[in-house]
């Protein structure tokens, strides 16, 4: 089976290529990035991306797509760029697909910002959207058009909603954050109230469950939760990496909420466990693992 990995030298891309490789699976990388040359590597414009001459020239079983801008405030700043990468370069990926070769399956990873704020917890595949941001709004358009090329040329697509993704590697958002304010802070202060919760998935169980979704879903356009089935609140795992960390500076919360940020998620993930997903890393183990990787920089 060859695999394209669009976007894979970002976070999730990059572990996703490194543990198809280790299966020794065929996979070619594809991104931005311009300082890697490699024979399973295409460069592609950042600007102007082309996919029609990758898939004229390469024969792909599934591609799956990494790539996008993946930040809430910056989606606010520039939604046209947000679009443009979380959208629009969705339909340009599936438009080559139905092209030149539409027997390639379609994963492309959405976001659980689909959902805002849920009206109940846990959520559910089928519960109504709520986006609280262009780049929530821009992921669930995102969806639709996989399900367009499924409906309209028998494309075979699946949209993942990642939940609160972590782990080695990963340069921003909350453990990083912290991180950073460990250094360079005397003061250590978070957005909201600390009883906002997430459901945190480590990036290697998000590749396993993607291995899972290539193996075992219908891939019939719909979407599946990529998530643990737990919540944990902010002040929680704020607290357990200040003392994994063995920093002595206090945390405080602002009680302010950051425009575009849900206040509590917990996903239903009965349809990832119905294609044979167990965690295996727990958020406890996780967040030492991040730590180590931290000091070994």
């Amino acid at each position: 089976m060859k695999i394209l990995i669009i976007g894979s030298k970002g976070f999730i891309g990059q572990h996703a290529f490194d543990y198809f490789k280790s299966l020794k699976f065929e996979v070619l990388g594809c991104d931005v990035v311009t300082d890697y040359v490699s024979d399973d590597y295409i460069q592609i414009d950042a600007t102007n991306s082309d996919y029609h001459t990758i898939f004229e020239k390469h024969n792909i079983d599934v591609c799956l797509n990494c790539s996008g801008a993946a930040s809430v405030p910056l989606s606010l700043e520039n939604p046209f760029k947000d679009f443009s990468l979380n959208t629009l370069n969705v339909f340009k990926i599936l438009e080559a697909i139905r092209s030149y070769q539409p027997s390639c399956k379609f994963i492309n990873l959405s976001s659980a910002a689909v959902y805002g704020n849920p009206e109940t917890l846990p959520i559910k595949e089928n519960a109504t959207l709520h986006p609280l941001s262009p780049y929530g709004i821009h992921k669930m358009q995102a969806e639709q058009i996989l399900k367009e090329f499924h409906a309209y040329y028998n494309i075979s697509t699946c949209s993942l909603r990642i939940f609160s993704a972590y782990g080695n590697g990963l340069k921003k958002q909350l453990f990083w954050d912290l991180y950073q304010k460990f250094l360079n802070n005397d003061q250590i202060e978070l957005f909201g109230t600390g009883k906002e919760s997430r459901d945190f998935i480590h990036v290697d169980d998000i590749v396993q469950a993607i291995h899972l979704v290539i193996q075992n879903a219908k891939c019939n356009g719909e979407e599946i939760n990529i998530a643990n089935g737990e919540e944990f609140t902010i002040q929680y795992v704020a607290e357990l990496f200040h003392k994994n960390f063995h920093n002595s500076k206090t945390i405080n919360f602002n009680n302010q909420v950051k425009p575009g940020d849900p206040l509590n998620w917990r996903a239903d993930i009965s349809v990832l466990k119905s294609l044979g997903y167990q965690q295996t890393i727990s958020i406890e183990k996780g967040i030492q693992r991040y730590i180590d990787w931290i000091h070994a920089l």
